[in-house]
Order: C-alpha cells, then structure tokens, then sequence
C-alpha cells in the first residue's frame, strides 16, 4: 500500500499532475486557452472602447472625415448631373465640354493618377478578376465550338428517322405519319 500511495503522491500531490503536465505538451489546456481568449478580447474590447470615448473630437476633425466621404457620392451624383444637364440644356453641356477638351493631356494623366490613387485597389482587383474570368472563357472556346458543332449536326439529322438520301418517295413517306386506327376511332367517338 505505501508503494502505490507513494507513486500516487509522486504523480498528484503536490499540487501536481504529471500526467496532465504531459498532455498539455501536446495538447492546450481549453479551459486555459478559453480564459486567455476572453482576456485577449476584453482587452481589445477596452482598447477600441478607449479610441471613441477619448476627448471629444475636435471640429477639424470632425470636418477631415466628412471631406473623406465625399468623393465617390460627389462624383456619381456629379455624373448623374451630367446627364440631366446635357437633356435640359443641350448647348450649355456642349459649351462645358468644349471646355473639357481643351484640357492638357498631362493634366487628364494627373487626374487619371489622384482617381487611380483613391479608386486604385478596388479598380486592381475588378480588373485582374475579370481578366481571370476573359482567360478562363477563353480557354473554354474550343470546346463551346465543338459543342455547337455538335448540335448544329444534331439539327440537321433528324432523330428516329434514317436519312432518305435522294429518294424523294421515301422521305415523305418518313415525313407522314402512319395510320393510328385508335386515334381515329377516338377522334370519331369525340365529334360524334
């Protein structure tokens, strides 16, 4: 009995587990691992908590994040104006673009440069997904050509009957249908 009490002891007392000290080399502790996650999200709970409740933001600041939200709205509803524009008024929108097209190229590439800076990473992305999706399409070609080819066959020789060839008795007679005595004797029962 002291042998086993005392290897008991070894193992557990103490304030030990040895076996429970092995497996968590190998495997976390979830109850450890679960109240380190809690403490990791109270943390960056309180931490975003503490960005917003600071002092109260200053109307500078206030002004710069308003000024940040205005470009896309602007330039869809500066477009839309456009067309309403050029619909009222037809010669004062030519008059306007008359103006535009006497703007130097370098400053179209200026603009063309602060658009592609703000729009730049969502315009990237769009584009290389469709050029992922063109590529895609058109290695599917051969095979979208060999299917109508197909079917274009398919077309031309009717199903369940042979080809006639040059016989022209024969494909009429392919063409009409035969007798049904049943569907007329149906047909007479109806309209009789």
């Amino acid at each position: 009995m002291g042998l086993i009490s005392g290897v008991l002891a070894f193992l557990f007392g103490g304030d030990r587990n040895v076996i429970r000290e092995t497996a968590e080399m190998f495997r976390e502790n979830s109850e450890n691992g679960a109240e380190r996650n809690l403490m990791v999200r109270q943390q960056a709970v309180s931490q975003f908590g503490a960005e917003f409740q600071g002092a109260a933001k200053s109307a500078f600041d206030r002004f710069i994040d308003g000024l940040n939200r205005l470009p896309r709205p602007a330039m869809a509803l500066g477009t839309l104006g456009l067309f309403v524009a050029a619909m009222v008024d037809p010669i004062w929108f030519s008059a306007r673009m008359q103006g535009i097209a006497l703007v130097p190229e370098p400053l179209w590439w200026l603009l063309g440069v602060i658009v592609s800076f703000y729009f730049g990473a969502r315009h990237q992305a769009k584009v290389q997904e469709l050029q992922r999706e063109i590529s895609s399409t058109m290695a599917r070609t051969p095979q979208v050509l060999r299917n109508l080819q197909a079917l274009e066959a398919m077309r031309a020789k009717p199903f369940g009957s042979a080809s006639p060839g040059l016989d022209v008795e024969l494909a009429e007679d392919a063409t009409q249908p035969d007798a049904n005595p049943a569907l007329e004797d149906w047909r007479r029962r109806r309209s009789g």
